[in-house]
Formats: structure tokens, C-alpha cells, sequence
């Protein structure tokens, strides 16, 4: 399984029945590939669409439906479509999980994902309103980019939040923030808590156990 899927898989087993689940752009939108059986979610989409389904095999894709990324979807029966200010509305204390994608997490837990200084910046999307008013947050990210580590000790990008986010997951590791420190609750597929630490810049705690990631 790509690194990817490892990622999409295992948030996906964060999912309840029931749950009000916004997915962002990128790895984030590959959840809804992987939704347990037996688990009923509403995946919402900002750009105004609750009960989205998996992405079309091809020839099925419908231009007028897609995610947050602009790329095809399906909507399920009984799905709802709606304008932006209503999307909005609901992401602000109204969703119950949120999957983000990001460029940096600092030892705190705090995201920046929406902008790198001096690049061009076509909308901040709804990140800063999801990483504020989403119950349960969790980012989906690569644990490194071009070999240099994403979750460092302190955010050198502009932050996207003052909250931190609940969880982080990677294809390598999943970390969690309890007592505001990032600390390695379970490692991926065949990674050892080793080579975990040495491509994360922050400190990690260590529980006395620290299983393999189940997918």
C-alpha cells in the first residue's frame, strides 16, 4: 500500500457513525475511499455539498460535482447541496471531524497549512475556520518533504490556527498532543519507533507501548 493510502486508511478508523466529516484537499479527500463497513458518515465538502461520496471510476464523473480540490466526486442518496455562507456556517462548531492536509505541526500541535511567504496564495480556503471550530481535527500529511521533516520543533510558516490540532498522521507514525506535547502513539507498517524519531525535528514522548498503526 502507497503512503497515501496507508494515511487515508488509518483516519478513516477514526470515523463514527453518524460523524460530520469535512475533508480537505489532497490526501484528506482519499478517506471516503476507505470508510469501515458498517460505518455511516456525512462527508461534507466547503464548496457546499454534504453526503459526498468516493471519487467516480471513469466515465462517471459529473462536472458539476466535486471536492474541495475541484476533482470529481459522487454524491450520495439523499445528498445536499448548498451555498458558501451555509457551508461556513457549519464548519464553525458544527463538524464533528475535519482532515487537513499540512506543510508544517510543531511540537505543540500547532498547523500551518495555508500559505508560504513569497508564493502565491489563490485563497486561504476554510482551514482557519475548521482547525478553530471542528470538534475533533487531525491532519494527513507525509512525514517529511524533499527528506526535511514536517513536524518540527516550532512552526516557521505562518500559522493557520492558535488551536492545536487532536491528532497527526502520517505514513510513518501516528502522534497525538496530550498535555500540549507531541508524543508517538503508534508507528506505520513495518516502521520502528527509530526510525520514526529520526525524521521528526521535534521531541517526541514515548509511551512504555507503542503499537504498530492497525489498517
Amino acid at each position: 500500500m502507497d503512503a497515501q493510502s496507508i494515511i487515508a486508511k488509518r483516519i478513516a478508523n477514526e470515523l463514527r457513525p453518524g460523524m460530520l466529516v469535512n475533508l480537505g484537499i489532497g490526501i484528506p479527500t482519499m478517506v471516503a475511499n476507505f470508510v469501515p463497513a458498517g460505518i455511516a458518515v456525512f462527508f461534507q465538502s466547503e464548496n457546499g455539498l454534504i453526503g459526498t461520496g468516493p471519487i467516480p471510476e471513469d466515465g462517471m464523473a459529473h462536472p458539476t460535482l466535486t471536492d474541495a480540490g475541484g476533482r470529481p466526486v459522487m454524491a450520495l442518496p439523499g445528498a445536499s447541496t448548498f451555498d458558501s455562507a451555509m457551508s461556513f456556517a457549519l464548519m464553525r462548531g458544527h463538524v464533528d471531524m475535519t482532515a487537513l492536509g499540512a506543510l508544517q505541526v510543531d511540537s505543540q500541535g500547532l498547523l500551518a497549512n495555508w500559505m508560504i511567504p513569497g508564493k502565491m496564495v489563490p485563497g486561504m480556503g476554510g482551514a482557519m475556520d475548521l482547525v478553530t471550530g471542528a470538534k475533533r481535527v487531525i491532519v494527513a500529511m507525509q512525514h517529511t518533504a524533499k527528506g526535511k521533516p514536517k513536524i518540527i520543533d516550532k512552526c516557521t510558516l505562518p500559522l493557520t490556527s492558535v488551536r492545536p490540532v487532536d491528532l497527526v498522521v502520517t505514513e510513518m507514525a501516528v502522534i497525538g498532543f496530550p498535555n500540549g506535547r507531541a508524543t508517538l502513539m503508534e508507528t506505520g507498517p513495518n516502521v520502528s519507533v527509530e526510525q520514526v524519531i529520526a525524521a521528526t525535528e521535534a521531541k517526541l514522548e514515548l509511551p512504555g507501548r507503542i503499537p504498530e498503526m492497525q489498517l
